[in-house]
């Protein structure tokens, strides 16, 4: 199925109205280099703690230490995908990991993501995030980098509907809905962002067909 350029235009309206940035590519090497351009741009991400000048058991002490590289989180990638990804960040002295993700307290830098769907008409991604490493790719990187395959882009929810029961087949489940920026204005009411994830979120539409 391909996507009309109606449903790409809602689709890229409502994303921005959630502070998400749309932009497209015509192949996942411009989506890697989109990817590797940001987190050089970026700055380093860090664990902010405090309390590091105290006498501190071994473990403790670690998640004091600063990280040495930017970091990339790229799981769930077919080999050749990750592979390719990996040979850009390197010539940036970024690590590339896919696993593991727990250990790296210190903080992630971008989380990158192929998306199993969209809809337009909330500018939503949808996100098959059974693996733990990629659900939290998706939630404690600095940035999310989503690649939506515009063949794979709907314009309602009920369009989708039916490729969404089928995700619910597979157990265990987890189907991540993902609209726009982490955000939350709590009690006070003053919008915050990234407060319960990602700072920002960058979709970038993948002509994939």
């Amino acid at each position: 199925m391909t996507a009309t350029k109606n449903v790409v235009e809602t689709f890229t309206t409502k994303a921005g109205l959630v502070s998400a940035v749309v932009s497209e590519v015509k192949t996942l090497k411009e989506a890697y280099e989109y990817t590797v351009d940001l987190c050089d741009k970026k700055e380093m991400c860090q664990l902010l703690v405090s309390g590091c000048e105290l006498n501190l058991s071994e473990g403790s002490e670690k998640l004091c230490e600063e990280k040495t590289s930017k970091i990339i989180a790229a799981p769930g990638m077919k080999k050749q995908q990750y592979s390719a990804l990996a040979k850009l960040a390197e010539g940036k002295g970024f690590e590339l990991i896919d696993s593991g993700l727990r250990k790296y307290l210190a903080g992630i830098d971008i989380g990158f993501t192929i998306c199993d769907l969209g809809i337009a008409e909330t500018g939503t991604l949808v996100l098959n995030s059974a693996s733990e490493d990629v659900r939290l790719a998706t939630m404690v990187a600095e940035t999310h980098v989503a690649v939506l395959p515009k063949s794979k882009l709907r314009a309602t929810s009920y369009d989708a509907e039916a490729e969404v029961l089928e995700f619910m087949k597979n157990i265990p489940n987890y189907l991540a809905f993902i609209t726009g920026a982490s955000r939350t204005a709590d009690i006070e009411r003053v919008l915050a962002l990234g407060v319960h994830g990602p700072l920002e979120l960058h979709i970038l539409l993948w002509e994939d067909k």
